[in-house]
């Protein structure tokens, strides 16, 4: 299935790109995030982040669908 994904911060610094349209055969964004991870290394753990679906936040382990877009989202600092 084709998933949209958008990255932030630190995550965009790894990822070298804002989005990114991946073919993909992750049931969760847990396992899209992994499968992800081996490919940009990410330095951050799911523990960390907070997921997003369309929109909504969402749990690891809530189902993709075809078409979803998913935001990772770090942790925010400034101040």
């Amino acid at each position: 299935m084709k998933i949209r994904v958008q990255y932030f911060a630190l995550l965009r610094e790894q990822a070298r790109c804002s989005q990114e349209d991946v073919q993909t055969q992750a049931a969760t964004p847990a396992a899209l995030f992994a499968e992800l991870g081996r490919r940009h290394t990410f330095s951050l753990s799911p523990s960390q982040l907070k997921v997003a679906i369309n929109g909504d936040f969402a749990s690891w382990d809530q189902a993709l669908a075809d078409n979803d877009m998913v935001v990772f989202i770090p942790p925010v600092a400034g101040g």
